[in-house]
């Protein structure tokens, strides 16, 4: 890279314009024009959706709670944490009980955050907020009627083992898996 450039990297663009393409109740799709830092333009899509929120759930030291299900995108049956979207108004650890109640039957009597980080800077605008729950005590799942999920319990070791067989390939789910065993 030239030196020129590269001092141009850190400097933001500004958009010139932007347009909605796309929206439904969960995602927003938009168009911009953006100015680049040497001036020139160039056309970005962008995918806007609510923060997300993931809750790895620890029934004791050595065992997790895993939810599995059908994910449509994606074309398979996959095994992962509770996830889901925040709500507008909703604190991050008021929706990582909500996801644990409503997927995996659980509330926590304890949350830690894990860490935020953004699930794909290029093109969509979701962070993800992952906790770590503990002192779990058996809730009603309320559920969402748009997800049939089977709940089941793994040793953290086995997870470990899935995460680099790569049969655990959801991106929060393996981010949460790998802090929590660093902090073992």
């Amino acid at each position: 890279m030239s030196d020129s450039r590269s001092r141009l990297a850190r400097a933001a663009w500004r958009t010139l314009t932007t347009r909605e393409v796309y929206a439904n109740p969960w995602i927003r799709l938009r168009e911009d024009i953006a100015e680049l830092p040497d001036g020139r333009t160039t056309l970005y899509g962008v995918v806007e959706v609510p923060p997300a929120i993931g809750v790895l759930p620890f029934l004791d030291e050595r065992t997790v709670v895993l939810v599995g299900q059908y994910r449509y995108v994606a074309r398979g049956f996959y095994w992962e944490m509770p996830t889901g979207g925040m709500k507008p108004g909703e604190t991050e650890e008021a929706a990582a009980q909500r996801e644990l109640t409503e997927e995996a039957g659980y509330e926590a009597g304890r949350l830690v955050k894990l860490c935020s980080f953004y699930s794909s800077k290029s093109v969509l605008d979701e962070v993800a907020h992952l906790y770590r729950a503990d002192d779990l005590r058996p809730a009603t799942r309320a559920g969402d009627d748009t997800e049939f999920i089977e709940v089941r319990t793994f040793p953290l070791d086995e997870v470990l083992r899935m995460v680099d067989r790569s049969e655990i390939v959801d991106a929060m789910t393996v981010v949460a898996v790998l802090h929590a065993a660093r902090r073992r």
